[in-house]
């Protein structure tokens, strides 16, 4: 295993107590065979019968609650029920119960004091215990006791059994760890939950021309656009050239669209009557319901749509236009061929059109189990003492995790397992750790924000070789203005599985995205806008769940702010980019050396090779790739054992990191200082941009050989063993001609799609993974 540099956040492979992680066949002996086995008291409250009535009201408003030792958890009551049904699971970790006896107790909700209807006991070490394998325990129906030990009135139906995290009833239990919270609300908010993200298309809405437009001032010539509206998206066309009443536009607008669709297209054709007044000259709502959908660039059949009169108010009454009606030319489709960027395009996880219909098969399958995190700092103040609400938020693809909260720990043991479907092996998931601030209710509860404790790791699917278990503890670092702070650590289990190699290895071949995002691209410009709304459509739907993924959860795991600019990212990108020239300059040393006869033995043999070279131009390219493909497998024994890591040596002085944390635009008084400030981050962020993609492609070549990933290295070192043998056989003169006339072919026998060699290239992983 390589050391990690000097400075470097320490990745630490762990050897954590595993259980069944051998693999047998195509089978597991576990589905939770990435996780350490937690031995959990399960009890199952089902529903009661024939509960008897308070002497005093009447009535029954019956709850149940489950204690054993200090833990107690609580169902919801019923008001003036007798039979009430609460089907709830309540699981009590097995190495925290200090008690011997289990009580399962019947109360009536009172105002004053909660009167006792009836429990049962149960002894902890004769509970049976059940294997992950076995059929969930049926329930059985209890006669109630009072505290004496005597029969009374009524019975429960429970189920009492000892499991693992791997039982099915884990997901829907309510955790031990919920001690001290109250009601449902605050119970539901701390369980682990599955998010998918709404189903994202891109909205394409060509506005081609408007007839018979009615104007009140038919006087002067109009200054006509379109305004189209689209939930919180709202975009215009120019002012169209022809200033009649049948203007004219040929105008294409994009919007981002989720499914089900809620909200309908609203547009309005408007004229500048005046500076910063617009009057309307009509509306039309379109459903997206009823829009054509198109999975590539096909024609759209274009469509008139009747504008609505415009309504002038006067007071209380409603003065109608004439009966004449307006109309718009569009052409509107959903667009199913592309893929709706709502991540990062260097950290996507997803690289898949809208349309199912273009999906390919799964190639493989990841699995992630979130273990432990050890020695994580305070978040806010509780009772004159610090504590912390941890739960950690992964994304993958569509899919969202959010494991159970851990009340007030600082070392939560989660002990939960997850699993994706892959479908490209280059793509990226994201950890993050945040403190749930969200538990008790009330309005303070509403204003608060869930804080972020570490934005972790980015692991890269490639890096990591098929069927191998990566279990390492990862730092969680947060950015402040005084530098990178540590706020803990987080113990992980990671495993990638192909289903098929050759498929894995074929995909490196394919395009990165969807084949329309190169036959028809989109400009940077409209990416980057309908990235944004993109990001704001997925967190307004996720903060709708129940219960919700806050908003400023899944905008810190969707990099929301990114783009802007950074000193800090700046000056990593300079060291990136020295760091792929540092073989360049090494190069240029060493010829120096050459040159001015330093070593008089070595450049003797060098005029040797090099008059080899000029008498035998054919060993030229067989000698190149018969060194690379020596290289590559000699860096194969010092090839990485573990997933990349942040660097923290990019923190930057404290002035600089406070000017990165600073508001956009920059709070600073005086009003020229601000205009300069924000125009020079402006013009920087497209410097960063292109320092960073150049770094980019020069790590991409160094990660040729470097087996950083293992699948592209080795489709590489196959691909030079063969060129050897190929340019051996063959005339250097023919390869030499093949080459040329390749390369200047005619632009019609070229095809728009690029090469294998470039999806190839542009699929290998960059240090772009690193940066924090």
């Amino acid at each position: 295993m390589q050391r990690p540099p000097p400075g470097d956040s320490l990745l630490m492979e762990t050897k954590a107590g595993l259980r069944g992680l051998k693999v047998t066949g195509d089978k597991r002996a576990s589905p939770y065979d990435l996780l350490e086995k937690m031995l959990y008291l399960y009890v199952r409250v089902v529903k009661a019968r024939d509960l008897p009535a308070n002497d005093v009201t009447g009535s029954c408003d019956p709850f149940v609650v489950v204690k054993t030792g200090n833990y107690k958890s609580t169902t919801r009551h019923f008001e003036n029920k007798s039979n009430p049904e609460w089907n709830q699971v309540f699981a009590f970790s097995r190495a925290r119960i200090e008690s011997s006896v289990l009580e399962v107790t019947v109360k009536d909700k009172d105002l004053v004091k909660d009167d006792l209807v009836g429990q049962v006991g149960f002894y902890v070490n004769e509970i049976p215990k059940l294997v992950p394998l076995d059929s969930p325990l049926a329930p059985q129906w209890y006669r109630l006791e009072d505290k004496k030990g005597d029969k009374v009135r009524g019975e429960l139906m429970l189920a009492v059994w000892m499991g693992t995290q791997a039982d099915e009833a884990f997901p829907e239990a309510f955790n031990s760890h919920a001690a001290g919270v109250s009601g449902t609300d605050g119970l539901a908010n701390i369980r682990s939950k599955v998010y998918l993200s709404p189903k994202l298309w891109y909205l394409r809405v060509n506005v081609i021309e408007a007839q018979d437009l009615q104007l009140s001032d038919k006087g002067r010539f109009p200054e006509v656009f379109v305004k189209a509206v689209l939930g919180n998206q709202a975009l215009r066309t120019r002012i169209s050239q022809r200033r009649t009443i049948n203007p004219m536009w040929n105008e294409e607008l994009m919007f981002v669209a989720a499914e089900p669709f809620e909200e309908p297209l609203i547009l309005s054709v408007e004229d500048r009557v005046a500076p910063n007044k617009d009057e309307v000259l009509g509306k039309c709502a379109i459903p997206l319901q009823y829009v054509d959908k198109r999975l590539d660039y096909r024609p759209v059949n274009s469509r008139w749509f009747r504008l609505e009169k415009h309504f002038i108010v006067e007071g209380d009454q409603k003065k109608k236009g004439n009966k004449f009606s307006s109309q718009i030319h569009m052409r509107i489709c959903l667009e199913g061929g592309y893929h709706v960027l709502d991540e990062s395009a260097y950290y996507s996880s997803d690289l898949r059109p809208t349309a199912k219909q273009l999906w390919k098969t799964s190639i493989g399958v990841l699995e992630l189990g979130i273990l432990n995190a050890q020695g994580l700092m305070l978040m806010k103040n509780k009772d004159g003492r610090g504590t912390i609400n941890a739960y950690c938020v992964a994304k993958y693809g569509q899919k969202w995790v959010r494991t159970s909260t851990i009340i007030d720990s600082s070392t939560p043991k989660w002990n939960e397992q997850y699993t994706w479907e892959v479908f490209d092996p280059c793509t990226v998931i994201t950890i993050g750790v945040f403190d749930n601030c969200h538990l008790h209710g009330g309005d303070k509860a509403v204003a608060s924000r869930d804080a972020r404790i570490g934005k972790v790791i980015r692991i890269r699917l490639s890096t990591l070789e098929s069927g191998r278990f990566y279990t390492h503890s990862y730092p969680l670092l947060v950015l402040h203005s005084k530098g990178v702070k540590k706020m803990g650590e987080i113990h992980l289990a990671v495993r990638f599985t192909c289903s098929s190699l050759l498929n894995t290895m074929h995909m490196y071949s394919q395009p990165l995205l969807a084949k329309m995002h190169y036959l028809h691209p989109l400009t940077v410009t409209q990416l980057d806008s309908l990235r944004h709304q993109a990001t704001q459509i997925v967190s307004m739907r996720l903060s709708r769940a129940e219960p919700p993924l806050r908003k400023e959860v899944v905008e810190c795991m969707l990099d929301v702010g990114s783009h802007m600019w950074s000193m800090r990212r700046s000056k990593g990108n300079v060291f990136r980019i020295m760091g792929v020239l540092s073989g360049l300059i090494a190069a240029g040393k060493w010829f120096d050396q050459i040159f001015n006869w330093e070593n008089p033995i070595t450049t003797v043999l060098i005029h040797i090779l090099f008059i080899i070279m000029v008498m035998y131009p054919e060993l030229i390219l067989p000698t190149t790739f018969l060194y690379l493909f020596f290289t590559g497998v000699w860096y194969h024994r010092r090839r990485p054992c573990h997933p990349p890591r942040v660097d923290t040596r990019l923190s930057s002085h404290p002035d600089e990191l406070d000017e990165e944390i600073d508001t956009f635009p920059t709070s600073r008084p005086t009003d020229i200082v601000r205009m300069r400030y924000d125009r020079l981050r402006s013009i920087a962020e497209g410097i960063q941009t292109a320092i960073g993609d150049l770094a980019t492609q020069g790590e991409r070549l160094q990660s040729l050989l470097s087996w950083r990933d293992p699948r592209a290295t080795a489709l590489f070192v196959i691909f030079c063993l063969v060129a050897v043998i190929v340019l051996y056989v063959t005339p250097f003169q023919v390869v030499s001609l093949l080459t040329g006339f390749y390369l200047l072919r005619h632009p019609r026998f070229r095809d728009k799609l690029p090469s294998a060699p470039l999806n190839f290239f542009r699929r290998l992983p960059a240090r772009t993974d690193c940066m924090l």
